[in-house]
């Protein structure tokens, strides 16, 4: 029994995964037609974007006979319902965030740890590398289909306080972090105190001062206007968690193996148009920032970075994880 039966005891868990059944078109033959693609981001996100750029590569390899149709915005709800759709077969492809694989498969975990990637260039030089294909290929047993990892960018704290530039400054901030236990250790272990609550609900809950700050990339700290609620921005990059594109193996196993050929060469190429979109948004956040009231902050991120040694100790525990975390560190440049 895979974590995704455990954990929900079947595709038809609840209300969410009942209606995104639903949504979908009638049931096709992968071989031929239009096959179904779960995001949580928005229309608009470079992940959505990159695969749609990836259905319209496969068309035209296949003269139309097989395309992607993209459920932006969560349509078929959250990351682990999706998840748990996908490895029965109710969905083709899905794009998600490493964190909800962590549980699942432990090779996933070395790649959310904090401060493991020094710079964008390092996480993709990882991805890109064996590194990257083992960790995609391990997800085989739970029924999905590793294709390709995008990013999802560096991260840093904002609140509405004070300004973070050394880890002091972080002591007993209320500081949002999603439900999972390697953010909550990690803030913690950083003196703040960890707030677990719904992305949703986090400019709401910076207004009324239920929480102090949060911590997301570039592109969402403005598309979703925390900056108008959160004034001190912190350059801490404490997470370049990258982002996984996957395929129900039921459905790959369906393919003819010129047309799995085919998806992986149109996964590969999508990852490239991703990363042309990403850095173009990231500079856009930036700039727009940058002419706001937010005060932008630089720091020595070395004294974060040394206070997550116990965080590492307490989530990497195999030698499997330890040896990906070793060979990550061995990319960083010297």
């Amino acid at each position: 029994m895979t974590a995704f039966h455990a954990t929900r005891r079947g595709l038809i868990g609840g209300a969410i995964s009942l209606g995104a059944i639903a949504a979908l078109p009638a049931c096709k033959p992968v071989m031929s037609g239009l096959l179904t693609s779960a995001d949580a981001h928005p229309a608009d996100y470079p992940t959505v974007s990159a695969v749609e750029f990836m259905g319209r590569y496969l068309s035209e390899k296949t003269d139309g006979r097989i395309g992607i149709k993209v459920f932006a915005g969560g349509q078929l709800g959250n990351e682990t319902d999706t998840l748990e759709i996908t490895s029965f077969g109710g969905i083709d492809f899905n794009r998600v965030n490493f964190a909800p694989l962590n549980s699942t498969e432990p090779m996933t975990l070395p790649f959310s740890l904090p401060f493991v990637f020094d710079s964008v260039d390092h996480m993709r030089r990882v991805v890109d590398s064996e590194v990257g294909d083992e960790v995609l290929a391990s997800m085989e047993k739970h029924g999905l289909i590793g294709l390709a990892i995008y990013d999802s960018g560096a991260r840093n704290f904002y609140n509405a306080r004070r300004p973070i530039v050394t880890p002091e400054d972080m002591q007993g901030l209320k500081m949002r972090v999603p439900a999972s236990d390697l953010y909550v250790a990690m803030v913690n272990a950083l003196g703040a105190n960890a707030v677990p609550i719904p992305f949703g609900e986090i400019y709401q809950s910076l207004a009324q001062g239920v929480i102090d700050g949060a911590e997301n990339n570039w592109p969402t700290f403005l598309g979703e206007r925390h900056y108008e609620v959160a004034s001190y921005l912190s350059l801490t990059g404490h997470l370049l968690t990258p982002e996984a594109f996957v395929m129900s193996k039921i459905g790959w196993d369906k393919l003819s193996l010129p047309d799995q050929a085919l998806v992986r060469e149109a996964a590969k190429a999508s990852v490239v148009e991703m990363r042309r979109l990403w850095d173009r948004r990231v500079t856009e956040a930036m700039n727009t920032i940058a002419q706001s009231k937010v005060q932008v902050n630089e720091m020595d991120q070395a004294p974060f970075a040394a206070l997550m040694r116990p965080v590492w100790d307490q989530f990497v525990t195999s030698s499997e994880q330890k040896s990906v975390v070793e060979r990550i560190l061995a990319m960083r440049e010297a």
